[in-house]
């Protein structure tokens, strides 16, 4: 097994978080309710990078900002209606899920 880090957002609606990351290319691989009605806890992968999606109270914090690279940032950028724009490292988007969290995205140069 690989080692890996795998960032933690928090959400109010794991559903709703699970749709807007699909739009990313996300898919949802396992839900997590320790009993029905619970707060849920979510993975979701694109490839070998996996979120956790959390809407257990503590877990994150809000306004959490994920640095995704990818290879085309502007197939990313129509997706979402948004411009890429040009740093010294990358070609990348700043977006916001449903619940604040912020995630720039990114190819980078070279």
């Amino acid at each position: 097994m690989d080692e890996e880090v795998i960032p933690i957002l928090h959400v109010t609606d794991a559903a709703t978080a699970v749709d807007w990351y699909a739009r990313l290319g996300f898919a949802k691989e396992w839900e997590h309710r320790f009993e029905p009605g619970f707060p849920a806890f979510v993975e979701v992968a694109r490839g070998n990078v996996r979120l956790f999606l959390s809407e257990h109270q503590g877990d994150a914090r809000p306004d959490t900002l994920v640095y995704l690279r990818v290879r085309d940032v502007d197939a990313v950028a129509a997706e979402f209606g948004v411009t890429a724009t040009e740093a010294p490292w990358a070609r990348e988007v700043e977006l916001r899920d449903p619940d604040g969290n912020r995630l720039r995205v990114g190819t980078p140069k070279n």
